[in-house]
């Protein structure tokens, strides 16, 4: 199964992922914004509302697909210091949110470091509304990830989700022991599903729920997907959860 055929649900963010994803630069997996886009929606569906919040936006390309996922008069936060590659980074996300259809109106871009932002600076400068998913792709060392999944788990709505990017990514293998260490903190929180890498580069994504919700949501996802689960699923010691991925193959051992 290619990424191209994997849909979210939603027309615009289809015909973003279809038409420009692939022309904003960047390193997110197509596959994984699809399958976001489709919990984005899934929440409408079970009444879940609030704003999206990215933490390293760089030139737009899974904060756009974001942005479309929202209902009427919901905003997508865009967190970046926007200082790399040059400072003209914070110029081309705003252009390409323009280019493919994010007006103004639908996004605050805001030059700050996630790592010292405070919870009540973040809510106020969404009104005080909650975030209804929360995608995390700042700087990738134990101690940012660890200072970003508290920042997001605090200023979560109800039925929220966190997304992490660059997951299980052999670049960075401490990252996982950042999330283990957070699950252990927060026995509230249960990771959903695990995204499937389709690269190297467009990485695998961890997303975690409230426990509460946890399984609302793999009913929704399964029948949303069925078509990407792989069967044997994600061994969190004790806990279990869905990985959804383009290769649903098991090893052929006979």
């Amino acid at each position: 199964m290619s990424a191209e055929s994997v849909k979210s649900g939603i027309a615009a963010v289809d015909e973003y992922l279809d038409t420009g994803y692939a022309k904003v630069v960047g390193m997110s997996s197509r596959f994984a914004a699809a399958v976001c886009c489709g919990l984005l929606r899934l929440q409408t569906d079970l009444g879940v509302k609030g704003p999206v919040a990215e933490i390293g936006t760089f030139e737009g390309r899974f904060f756009i697909a974001l942005a479309h996922a929202l209902a009427d008069g919901e905003k997508a936060l865009g967190i970046d210091l926007f200082d790399w590659p040059n400072p003209q980074v914070i110029d081309r996300f705003e252009a390409n949110c323009a280019k493919h259809g994010v007006p103004e109106a639908k996004r605050i871009t805001w030059r700050a470091d996630s790592r010292t932002m405070k919870p009540e600076d973040l809510l106020a400068k969404l009104g005080g509304a909650r975030v209804r998913l929360f995608h995390v792709d700042g700087e990738h060392s134990r101690h940012a990830l660890t200072r970003d999944l508290e920042l997001a788990t605090t200023v979560l709505g109800e039925g929220g989700v966190i997304v992490l990017d660059d997951m299980l990514h052999p670049g960075y293998p401490t990252l996982m022991i950042a999330v283990q260490d957070y699950l252990q903190r927060h026995p509230e929180m249960v990771v959903l599903c695990i995204i499937d890498r389709e690269t190297i580069v467009a990485a695998t994504k961890f997303v975690i729920c409230q426990a509460a919700w946890f399984k609302r949501y793999e009913e929704k996802l399964l029948e949303a997907f069925k078509d990407n689960v792989w069967p044997l699923g994600a061994d969190f010691e004790p806990h279990w959860c869905l990985v959804l991925s383009l290769d649903t193959r098991l090893a052929d051992i006979v």
